[in-house]
C-alpha cells in the first residue's frame, strides 16, 4: 500500500505528489504519463528534448521541488554531481558560443526534463526520471521497493580548459579511482586487464533499452587481485553506487557481494596516458559500470550503470504482477 510506504519509497512518494500539486493542469499534463507507456523504457543521453516538464517551464518554486525530488533519488554527492551536470551545460554553452560553434544555444542548463509515470499516490508501481543532456535519472517504485538504473552521469568538457571556471572537473572520482586501480596492478595483472591498445568511441551499450552486456570485454577478475588491488575495485564500485539514494546503493551493494565479488571483473582499455583517450568497464552479468573519455580530443566524459535484472524495475515488477495472480 502507497500509504504504508517507508524509507525512499516514502520520500519520492512524498516529494513527487508534492511536485505534482505544485503545478498547473498544462504543465502537469508535460509532467506525467501512464506508467506504461510506450515510450517507458526511451532514453538518451544526447542533447535534445524529451518528454516531460523542463525547468526552464517551471517558475522557481517549482523548480526547488523538481530538485526535491532529484534529491530523493541520490545521495548527497549524488545530487551534488547531478546538479554539476547541469551547471555545466551552461559553461559548455559560453564555451561553444565564444568558439563559434553551430547550435551552441542548445546547451542549457534548464534543459533537464522531469517525468513521473503512473500515480505516485496510489498502489500501483510507478516511476520517475530526470532526462537531459549527460545526465539520465530513473527511478522505480514497487510499493517499499526501488530500482534506480539505468543511471547515466557525463561531463563535457571533463576538464573546463579556459574561462571564469578554468580546471572545473564535474567528474573527477570517475577517472581517478580507476587509476588508482590500474596503477596498482603489476604488469602480468595489467596485461589482463589492459583489453585494447584503442578505447572504443563511446560507451559500448549506448542507450539501448535492453544493454548488451555481452559487447563488453571482461578484463582482470577480482578473485585474481590482490587484497590491496581489491580495495581499489571496491572502492570504485561503490562511487558508482554510491551515487544512489543510500538505501537502494546498500541493497544494490549487498546483492553483490551475496553473488560474490570475485565475479566482478575490470577492464581498461585505451592509453594509460592521462589526457588520451582511455575507456574502462566493470561487469558481473547482468550488472555493468562503463566510463568512456574518448570525445572531443579526450575531454568528454560518459558514465553509466546499467543491471539487467533491475533496469526499468524488471526484477521487481515481474514480482509484484506475480503476486496479482
Amino acid at each position: 500500500m502507497a500509504g504504508s510506504q517507508t524509507g525512499a519509497a516514502a520520500r519520492m512518494t512524498a516529494a513527487a505528489t508534492t511536485f505534482l500539486a505544485a503545478l498547473s493542469a498544462e504543465q502537469r499534463a508535460a509532467a506525467t504519463a501512464p506508467f506504461d507507456t510506450g515510450d517507458h523504457r526511451d532514453w538518451t543521453y544526447l542533447p535534445g528534448s524529451r518528454p516531460g516538464l523542463p525547468l526552464a517551464d517551471m517558475d522557481d518554486a517549482q523548480q526547488g521541488l523538481a530538485m526535491e525530488l532529484l534529491a530523493t533519488g541520490l545521495s548527497a554527492a549524488g545530487t551534488d554531481r547531478a546538479g554539476a551536470i547541469m551547471a555545466l551545460d551552461a559553461v559548455l554553452r559560453e564555451l561553444e558560443r565564444e568558439a563559434g560553434v553551430s547550435n551552441w544555444e542548445r546547451r542549457d542548463a534548464k534543459r533537464y526534463w522531469f517525468r513521473v509515470l503512473g500515480d505516485p499516490g496510489g498502489d500501483a508501481p510507478w516511476a520517475w526520471r530526470v532526462n537531459g543532456h549527460h545526465l539520465a535519472v530513473h527511478l522505480t517504485v514497487v510499493g517499499d521497493r526501488v530500482a534506480g538504473t539505468p543511471q547515466f552521469f557525463g561531463a563535457n568538457p571533463a576538464l573546463v580548459p579556459s574561462g571564469p571556471h578554468a580546471g572545473l572537473r564535474t567528474l573527477p572520482e570517475s577517472e581517478d579511482l580507476a587509476r588508482v586501480l590500474l596503477g596498482s596492478l603489476d604488469a602480468d595483472r595489467r596485461a589482463v586487464a589492459i583489453v585494447d591498445p584503442i578505447a572504443p568511441g563511446d560507451i559500448l551499450t549506448r542507450h539501448d533499452p535492453v544493454a548488451d552486456i555481452g559487447r563488453v570485454p571482461r578484463g582482470l577478475a577480482y578473485a585474481d587481485m590482490t587484497e590491496p588491488q581489491q580495495g581499489h575495485l571496491t572502492t570504485l564500485l561503490r562511487h558508482y553506487l554510491d551515487r544512489l539514494t543510500p538505501e537502494v546503493a546498500e541493497e544494490s551493494w549487498q546483492e553483490l557481494v551475496v553473488a560474490g565479488l570475485e565475479q566482478v571483473t575490470f577492464c581498461w582499455a585505451g592509453s594509460e596516458q592521462r589526457g588520451l583517450g582511455h575507456y574502462y568497464a566493470l561487469t558481473a552479468p547482468p550488472f555493468l559500470l562503463e566510463y568512456d573519455n574518448t570525445q572531443n580530443d579526450n575531454n568528454h566524459i560518459h558514465t553509466v550503470w546499467r543491471d539487467l535484472r533491475h533496469d526499468w524495475g524488471e526484477d521487481l515488477l515481474a514480482a509484484h504482477y506475480a503476486r496479482q495472480h
